[in-house]
């Protein structure tokens, strides 16, 4: 026998079908000007206070803020503008574990392989190149979906970026200890200094070899080095090695502009004794534009890899 219920008695819903979960955590857009500009106001307020109350265990905070800040938000943007498709723990693998395997592996070859030198910046940009395409092959290896110059630019600029904010905090790490204590001033213009720079080095340089990289990849999964490949990473390494020697050709050329008949050795030293104040403004000159000129080619070189990518274009 059944029950009717009287008239007016609300019934109960039946709930509908369910639109599965997605399988890819998803970012909502504008992310990264959220953590932009609410990262920079926690490092300057964690700076402030560290400042005011000398308490060195604030130090890691500061440190960590200021190297990550940057890396984290460009790798934001590239992924909420290109890199959708990919997906988080793509990003995620490339950024941290990309990034980690590249400082870990270049610090073990450039401690056996490098010496002092004047070609030393040119060996440490073919082993820190050679250590970040190294670790997003391993990182991608068991994904063999993933290619083309799109997904390439993208991923190669996480490994970048992750080694340059592991990179930069060791930086500032060493710029804070001191015979005299901690040199909190120095700390924070290195990553400020840094933190300026970061998209102009090792996420681009990483970002142009990881798509061509990526578009010489086979169906398969396997990594080609086709001849374009290996051009490609000699050309990253040279405008690594260029940019890491600004300073060295800044004091070679100072020195041969004003005639001051300064031995070679000397540039072992990485300045010139005794500077006149003409030569102060010559260097900040040819060192501030050697690098400007570097970046301009690097982002010349990247923009034109994007260009050739229907995708990149098509991308939200």
């Amino acid at each position: 026998m059944t029950h009717t219920p009287p008239p007016g008695t609300p019934r109960a819903r039946i709930p509908g079908p369910q639109q599965p979960p997605s399988a890819r955590p998803q970012i909502r857009p504008g992310l990264w000007r959220h953590c932009l500009w609410g990262g920079l106001a926690l490092w300057v307020l964690t700076a402030l206070v560290t400042y005011a109350t000398k308490n060195t265990t604030l130090l890691p905070t500061l440190i960590l803020l200021g190297s990550f800040l940057v890396p984290v938000t460009f790798v934001l943007w590239a992924y909420e503008r290109h890199g959708r498709d990919l997906g988080v723990g793509v990003i995620l693998g490339c950024f941290l574990t990309g990034g980690t395997l590249g400082v870990l592996g270049a610090s073990l070859m450039e401690y056996y392989l490098l010496h002092p030198s004047l070609w030393m910046f040119v060996g440490v940009g073919l082993i820190e190149e050679a250590v970040k395409l190294a670790a997003l092959m391993f990182v991608l290896r068991r994904q063999p979906r993933i290619r083309g110059m799109r997904a390439g630019l993208v991923l190669g600029a996480s490994v970048g970026f992750g080694f340059a904010a592991l990179e930069s905090a060791g930086y500032a790490f060493n710029a804070a200890v001191s015979t005299e204590g901690i040199d909190l001033r120095a700390l924070i213009e290195t990553e400020i200094l840094r933190g300026v720079l970061a998209p102009f080095g090792h996420g681009l340089w990483t970002g142009i070899a990881g798509g061509v990289l990526l578009s010489y990849r086979r169906p398969d999964g396997r990594f080609r080095l086709a001849g374009p490949v290996v051009v490609t990473y000699f050309g990253v390494s040279l405008l690594h090695a260029l940019w890491d020697s600004t300073h060295g050709i800044a004091v070679w050329l100072v020195a041969h502009v004003t005639d001051t008949g300064l031995q070679r050795q000397l540039f072992s030293l990485g300045y010139i004794p005794h500077p006149t104040e003409e030569q102060q403004h010559l260097f900040t000159l040819f060192s501030v534009g050697g690098m400007v000129a570097v970046a301009l080619l690097g982002l010349a070189w990247g923009r034109s890899l994007a260009r050739r990518d229907p995708s990149w274009r098509n991308t939200p």
